[in-house]
């Protein structure tokens, strides 16, 4: 891994022992003034890995910014080793406007690495890459589910990577969703890069929820953790699925959806998920579970139409199923650390 003494981002040099703020130029408005993303540099007096924690890259995700506020704001760390680069805002236009996406209407998301010369999306991609990934030995970038949709806390990473792995593994989610992540996406060509990097997919668009921080400034924590950069024990889950393949469920008429299930809950096959009824409160049909998982996402829009998708469900099989579900139902019957009870309650506030 490499160790750097000198450090050099945005323009600015920052030497070992020092935390600043400085503003990484994207683009420019209409005026021809800059666009600039805020980042809080900070570097121990030591050197050693050197992280990246990004969000909001789309701008509507804002429990990401909210768990580097907790992060920067909370409980106070110290660095060991190593450097710290924290980007509370990525998409500072999709921020600005309350939108997913830029103003080209290009998704951040899908444009990585980018290109020098490309689209307003291909050109910030580039500018991410060069002065955000190159610099960094690691990555953990924060998201939530789309427009209309919540997600139970998750971790999305390719475990065929060792390193990304174990970031994965140190986060401290009872999921990791195992994918090197779709086309174009950051965390996908931040890795092949040779910058290992994770995603935390967790909660609602255009909200900051207090369980969702809780998770996330804890993850960071117990990531830094395990690469030896701060003096704190690990937090881990009651149980740590790891699993492939995920469905979505979908609506087949329109109506009006009562769910019987929340995110994070265990669903064996055939159980009912919603049941749909008319606009005049006719039952019309109950969506069932296609295989035994977990909950992973759901539309938090109860009016829907029909193909809309309605709940996303974590394959797992019948006997990891009841491995889990009795890891969980143990680790909630034997008493706790402090650490591991505010652990435990920022789990049960998700799947409330």
């Amino acid at each position: 891994m490499p160790r750097r003494p000198s450090f050099k981002i945005a323009g600015e040099r920052i030497p070992l022992g020092q935390s600043k703020d400085v503003r990484l130029v994207i683009s420019e408005t209409y005026t021809g003034e800059k666009v600039h993303v805020p980042l809080r540099v900070i570097r121990a007096k030591k050197p050693g890995p050197t992280v990246f924690i990004t969000a909001a890259i789309h701008g509507d995700e804002v429990n990401g910014t909210g768990i580097i506020h907790d992060f920067l704001f909370g409980d106070l760390i110290e660095l060991k080793c190593g450097t710290l680069i924290l980007a509370p805002v990525v998409n500072v236009f999709g921020f600005e406007s309350h939108e997913r996406y830029l103003p080209d209407r290009r998704d951040l998301n899908r444009s990585f690495p980018g290109s020098a010369k490309g689209s307003l999306a291909g050109r910030i991609a580039h500018t991410l890459m060069t002065e955000l990934v190159d610099k960094c030995d690691y990555g953990i970038d924060l998201h939530t589910a789309a427009f209309q949709r919540t997600n139970f806390p998750n971790i999305r990473a390719d475990l065929t990577n060792p390193a990304a792995r174990r970031l994965a593994e140190a986060f401290g989610c009872s999921m990791i969703v195992d994918g090197k992540g779709p086309l174009g996406s950051f965390r996908r060509e931040a890795t092949k890069r040779g910058c290992p990097t994770i995603i935390l997919e967790a909660g609602e668009p255009w909200k900051v929820e207090p369980s969702v921080l809780q998770i996330g400034t804890r993850g960071i924590r117990n990531i830094l953790a395990g690469l030896e950069m701060i003096d704190e024990c690990m937090v881990k889950p009651p149980f740590l699925a790891k699993v492939r393949k995920t469905q979505w469920v979908r609506a087949t008429v329109g109506g009006i959806l009562k769910f019987h299930l929340s995110p994070g809950d265990f669903v064996e096959a055939g159980q009912a998920l919603v049941t749909n009824y008319s606009i005049m409160g006719v039952e019309q049909n109950t969506l069932t579970s296609p295989t035994h998982g977990i909950v992973l996402g759901m539309t938090t829009m109860p009016a829907v139409k029909p193909g809309e998708p309605i709940c996303n469900i974590a394959t797992l099989t019948a006997k990891q199923l009841e491995r889990y579900r009795g890891q969980l139902e143990r680790a909630k019957a034997n008493p706790y650390s402090q650490a591991q009870s505010d652990f435990a309650t920022s789990m049960d506030v998700v799947e409330a």
